[in-house]
């Protein structure tokens, strides 16, 4: 009776788990178009389907994870896995989510790395470079759009872009986005708060200090602990990027970049951003092939080790915040920020779209007719998949 009773509690805690685990890995095998489209999924597989969470939560949810460092389409299913089945129907979530293409990104990348490459993989990765300055394109043209809605945003944009060529390392991309964040925020202070009293405030809540104090002691403490060995090296940078990308997909892109130009040459870092175009889920996973391509010696662990700490600061960030969640979105001073460093993430992918994606890419002037027809078809709704179809048989045509 005893162990039937225990078996019982055991596969109804398991349940959950398994449901969650389950749905995201079909998702993570099918999310082709990056954030924005990974947010679209989510939506009608939990909200309209299964109906795991109302249409609210959802955007809160899904403004929270916006407004948070790091990739907000896995932030946005960790939530929904959290609100199904706890803290480990979170995990579940990063997994199912994140197996597929994180799993892909470290064959292609073991492929590439070794000293004799099959001709195939080099006209594959020579197709999603190509591919990747008409997903990245799309991406920044939208996020203009979105985004740069006054001369205010416009001229952050600008001075971001322009800091890029000016500057070296890592601080050439974080220094904008500090400098844009302490701008909206001291204009918000010149401005009078607005007050609408038609908007229900939830009741002020208090960040998990735990969770918050854990992140800043991996930030802080990291750097100290990268001169023991190149692997905690690896962690720490990886670790650095996943917590100052504000905009999730593309935009770390421009971050990563200097903080593995140690280790790699450009053209194998496009190669890692060119073949995340072509897997499904979440870009962030571009960090699987860097990890190999930074141990290689290693290649399992380094790509391990890479994802790890790249969505690691992300995942703390949320759960830190969580109880204070709706109180913080509700914040004027806090949107005005926010407004600003998108802004100056619009200006930091457009100089990354220049070097080192268009520069590594474009070998001839067909590949620039092929770039025009794709972003065209692109905009015509066509199907990333079958995109990255149309340019690996022009690589292998070529």
């Amino acid at each position: 009776m005893i162990q039937d009773s225990f078996k019982r509690r055991l596969v109804s805690s398991l349940e959950p788990v398994l449901q969650v685990f389950c749905s995201f890995l079909i998702l993570g095998l099918g999310s082709f178009g990056g954030p924005v489209a990974h947010i679209g999924y989510f939506q009608r597989s939990f909200v309209q389907k299964k109906q795991w969470l109302s249409d609210s939560e959802f955007s809160q949810a899904t403004a929270l994870c916006q407004f948070l460092p790091g990739p907000a389409s896995s932030q946005l299913g960790m939530f929904i896995g959290y609100r199904k089945a706890g803290y480990v129907g979170a995990l579940a979530a990063f997994i199912g989510f994140t197996l597929p293409s994180a799993a892909l990104l470290t064959v292609l990348a073991v492929l590439e790395n070794r000293d004799y490459q099959p001709e195939w993989v080099y006209q594959v990765i020579q197709a999603a470079k190509l591919l990747a300055v008409v997903v990245v394109a799309d991406a920044l043209f939208s996020m203009i759009k979105k985004s740069l809605t006054d001369k205010l945003t416009v001229c952050i944009a600008v001075l971001a872009a322009i800091s890029v060529f000016f500057t070296n390392g890592l601080s050439g991309q974080l220094l904008p986005i500090l400098l844009a964040a302490a701008t909206g925020f001291l204009l918000s202070l010149m401005q009078k708060e607005p007050t609408d009293k038609t908007m229900p405030r939830s009741s002020p809540g208090k960040p998990n200090f735990v969770i918050l104090a854990v992140f800043l002691v991996l930030l802080l403490g990291l750097p100290y602990l990268a001169v023991l060995s190149k692997e905690w090296a690896v962690f720490n940078n990886f670790y650095q990027a996943g917590s100052f990308v504000f905009g999730g997909g593309h935009v770390v892109l421009p971050l990563l970049e200097p903080l593995v130009q140690q280790w790699i040459d450009a053209n194998t870092f496009l190669s890692a951003y060119a073949s995340a175009q072509l897997v499904p889920g979440p870009m962030f996973t571009m960090a699987s092939y860097l990890g190999v391509a930074t141990l290689p010696e290693t290649p399992v662990w380094g790509s391990v080790l890479a994802t790890l700490a790249i969505f690691l600061p992300g995942s703390l960030l949320l759960f830190a915040f969580l109880p204070a969640w709706q109180s913080l979105l509700q914040h004027p001073r806090l949107r005005l920020s926010v407004k600003t460093i998108t802004a100056s993430v619009v200006g930091l992918l457009a100089a990354a779209w220049v070097d080192p994606v268009i520069t590594s890419s474009i070998t001839s002037g067909w590949d620039i007719l092929v770039i025009v027809i794709g972003f065209g078809l692109l905009k015509r709704q066509l199907p990333v998949w079958c995109l990255a179809m149309i340019f690996i048989g022009y690589s292998f045509v070529i």
